[in-house]
C-alpha cells in the first residue's frame, strides 16, 4: 500500500531546474543570433545595392557641384567663391584606394561606362538581390540551430561547428540555396554529437552567465544597425526596397538635371 506522499512526484532536484534553464537559455539566444544575423544580412546587402544604384549619382551631383563653383569662382575671381570651389572639388577628388571602396565604378578618367549607363538610364547588369530568399533563410534557420557551437560540451566539437557555421553563414549572405542544401546534407551525413550531460552547479551558473553577457554583444550589434541610415530607409519600405531606391534615385536625377541647367547657364554668361 502506497502512501498520498508516495503517488506524488518527486521535485527536480536543483541542478535540474539550473540546466534546463540553461537549455532554454542557449535556445533563446540561438533564435537571437539567428535574428540577428538575419537583420545584418539584409541591411548589408541593401547597402551595397544603395551604392550599387545611387552611388553614380551622387558622384554626378558633386563633380557638377565642383564645376558650378568653380564656374562662379572664375567668373567673379571673389576670394570666398575660390575657397568654396576647392573645397567642392576636393570633395570630388578621389582618396586612395577609393577604387576599391566604391567597387569599381571608377577609373583615372571618371566613371565607368556602367556607371555613366546608370546616369542616363541605359541598361545595365542587374543588380544583387536586397536579401537572401525565403528558401535560403529557412535553411540558414535550420542549419544555425541544429549546427550552433553553444549546442556543443567538447572543445573539438564546438571548433568544428564554428568552422561549419562559416561557411553556412557565408552561403546565407550570398543567398546561395544550392549551397545551403549542400551543407545541410553533409551536417546530416557528419557526426552526431553526444548527448549532453548534466553539469554541475557551478558550470551552470558560469554558463548563464556567459549567455547574459553574450545577449548583451549581440543587443549593442542590434542597435547599432537598427540605428544606421541604412536600415532606417530599410523600415521605410521592408516589403519593397527597390521601388523605395528608385523613388530615391529619381528625386536625384532631378537634382542633376537642375544642377546641369544651372552650370549651362552659368557658362554661357562667360
Amino acid at each position: 500500500m502506497t502512501t498520498p506522499e508516495a503517488d506524488q512526484p518527486a521535485e527536480p532536484r536543483p541542478e535540474e531546474r539550473l540546466e534546463r534553464a540553461v537549455r532554454a537559455a542557449e535556445q533563446a539566444l540561438i533564435e537571437y543570433e539567428i535574428a540577428v544575423e538575419t537583420f545584418r544580412v539584409e541591411v548589408e546587402n541593401f547597402s551595397r545595392l544603395h551604392e550599387q544604384r545611387l552611388g553614380p549619382l551622387y558622384l554626378r551631383i558633386e563633380e557638377l557641384d565642383a564645376e558650378i563653383a568653380e564656374a562662379k569662382a572664375a567668373r567673379t575671381g571673389d576670394p570666398e567663391d575660390v575657397r568654396r570651389a576647392e573645397e567642392a572639388r576636393a570633395r570630388v577628388l578621389p582618396i586612395p584606394g577609393v577604387e576599391e571602396l566604391l567597387g569599381g565604378w571608377m577609373d583615372g578618367h571618371g566613371l565607368y561606362p556602367e556607371a555613366a549607363a546608370m546616369l542616363t538610364d541605359q541598361a545595365v547588369r542587374p543588380p544583387e538581390r536586397v536579401r537572401p530568399g525565403e528558401e535560403a533563410r529557412k535553411l540558414y534557420r535550420e542549419l544555425a540551430r541544429k549546427a550552433h557551437p553553444d549546442l556543443a560540451q567538447e572543445e573539438d566539437e564546438r571548433k568544428r561547428r564554428e568552422e561549419f557555421l562559416t561557411r553556412v553563414n557565408a552561403a546565407y549572405a550570398r543567398g546561395d540555396e544550392k549551397l545551403l542544401r549542400e551543407l545541410a546534407e553533409e551536417w546530416a551525413a557528419g557526426p552526431v554529437p553526444p548527448e549532453r550531460l548534466p553539469s554541475p552547479a557551478e558550470e551552470l551558473y558560469a554558463r548563464l552567465e556567459w549567455l547574459s553577457q553574450r545577449k548583451e554583444l549581440l543587443t549593442l550589434i542590434a542597435r547599432e544597425l537598427e540605428d544606421g541610415a541604412i536600415a532606417g530607409m530599410l523600415r521605410l519600405a521592408p516589403d519593397d526596397p527597390d521601388a523605395l531606391l528608385e523613388e530615391i534615385a529619381g528625386k536625384l536625377r532631378a537634382d542633376i538635371a537642375q544642377r546641369e541647367a544651372e552650370l549651362a547657364a552659368l557658362r554661357e554668361q562667360d
